[in-house]
């Protein structure tokens, strides 16, 4: 019996990664893309709001402004623009989004040498916000562009470890600037750190334009079954339709009009602060309220997260692919929601390391899971619009947090205080009480929330 259920277990966690062997030349693509975009985008948003009190001298609450508006407004603009790659297709879209963002990340890279002053308002300020608009631009094109890709090129087979694998690659980029920016930063300051994720854009963009061609795309859709005549849904494709024809059904799907969506996307913005926190708080912390290595060192520790997220997310996606989505997103924002109190016994190495385990544990339970419900749920050729109406309360989650959490350093884990005057226990017990909100607000409304919604794995 006890050999048998061993056998099951193994079966299960083996199984989807066999069924991901046979990935599609186009999908490949896409992962190849998304996880040299994942150093860029997590080796600049590490650095950001140090950069912006260096280089633009900022105080703390000054400079997580300025993250949160790029943050913010990615994710903003996924809903302006998540609509995009429905009406121009995958590979025109990663390449318009790419080619922006590099535009954006040249000029934070040459922002200081090219102005003479600093302060808000400044000329280093106005260079730095040009190139933040750029990757906001960017990136609001890009994420669901990414997601509709796994959509399209994937099976119901393989559609869950799809989703788990390119959470996880983009991860596995974001633990590399802990690697790549120490001893760059130490050489040649933040700015050639930038100067390094501006050429590994270009990497990601020819990877774009060499894998994911018009015939790999359509071999792709063909073996997911959306070719003409056996697609998944059966809609008009739209890329026959007219422009006008277009809009009108952008307008009748529109997915504002259920309040149960809008509740459940909303209900977890309190766990979703703990993301924000990964930029917006754990730099700080690590540098100021630690001393010797983790001080020295502290990219490692804010880029471990993404490290484990790359181990994790395919061996939980593996274990639980059977398992509804609302139940794996009840459980995994329990966990994460927990993460927080760890720190509340003081600053150390230890508490750190189980801090970022238990959150990355809780993160991989539920984040690509919700993922998954989102473009599942989407009508064909809405997939994109949804993506970036389920990511709005993201950009609310960021605007707000980076609101208070520069408070919050400037009160409790102040740059110019000795670590043992801090009191960063009471800055994360506020933050997990904010934190907890989702998971009870997710199982006080189960019955409601899955009534009537079906995916792939049943209400």
């Amino acid at each position: 019996m006890e050999k048998n259920t061993t056998r099951s277990i193994v079966r299960e966690l083996i199984q989807p990664f066999i069924d991901l062997t046979k990935t599609p030349q186009a999908l490949t693509g896409v992962n190849a893309s998304y996880v040299i975009e994942g150093i860029t985008y997590f080796g600049v948003v590490g650095l950001l709001a140090i950069y912006f009190n260096q280089y633009v001298r900022l105080n703390d609450m000054q400079a997580d402004w300025m993250v949160s508006i790029q943050t913010a407004g990615i994710t903003l603009t996924q809903l302006l623009l998540g609509a995009t790659v429905d009406w121009i297709g995958v590979r025109r879209t990663m390449l318009i989004s790419l080619t922006t963002m590099l535009g954006g990340r040249i000029l934070l890279a040459a922002g200081p040498a090219l102005t003479g002053t600093s302060g808000m308002y400044s000329s280093a300020f106005w260079v730095a916000m040009v190139g933040i608009f750029g990757i906001i631009i960017g990136y609001g094109m890009y994420m669901p562009a990414c997601y509709t890709a796994v959509r399209k090129y994937t099976t119901e087979k393989t559609s869950a470890m799809g989703y788990a694998m390119l959470y996880a690659l983009m991860n596995l980029g974001g633990f590399l600037p802990g690697l790549i920016s120490p001893p760059v930063r130490r050489g040649f300051g933040i700015t050639g750190v930038f100067w390094v994720y501006t050429a590994l854009t270009v990497v990601g963009m020819a990877a774009v334009a060499v894998l994911i061609t018009k015939r790999a795309s359509k071999e792709a859709e063909e073996k997911a079954g959306w070719a003409a005549g056996k697609s998944k849904d059966a809609k008009d494709d739209m890329a026959a339709m007219s422009w006008v024809e277009k809009l009108r059904y952008t307008l009748a799907h529109f997915p504002l009009k259920d309040l149960r969506f809008l509740f459940f996307i909303f209900i977890l913005i309190p766990v979703q602060t703990l993301f924000a926190h990964n930029w917006l708080t754990l730099p700080q912390y690590t540098s100021r309220a630690f001393t010797g290595f983790v001080k020295n060192n502290f990219e490692f520790f804010v880029n471990f997260n993404p490290i484990l997220i790359f181990i994790l997310t395919p061996m939980v996606a593996a274990l639980t692919s059977r398992k509804h989505p609302y139940t794996m997103m009840i459980l995994g924002t329990t966990v994460m929601a927990l993460s927080p109190f760890v720190l509340t016994s003081g600053p150390t190495v230890s508490a750190l390391f189980l801090y970022l385990i238990v959150n990355t544990l809780g993160e991989a339970m539920w984040q690509p899971r919700f993922l998954q419900w989102v473009a599942e749920i989407a009508p064909k050729n809405m997939t994109g619009i949804y993506m970036g109406i389920g990511q709005f309360p993201w950009f609310l989650t960021k605007a707000l947090t980076g609101l208070y959490a520069g408070w919050f350093l400037i009160q409790y884990c102040p740059a110019e205080q000795a670590p043992a005057a801090m009191n960063t226990e009471f800055m994360w017990l506020i933050y997990g009480l904010i934190a907890v909100i989702s998971p009870i607000g997710l199982i006080l409304t189960r019955k409601w929330m899955l009534k009537g919604f079906k995916t792939k794995h049943g209400t």
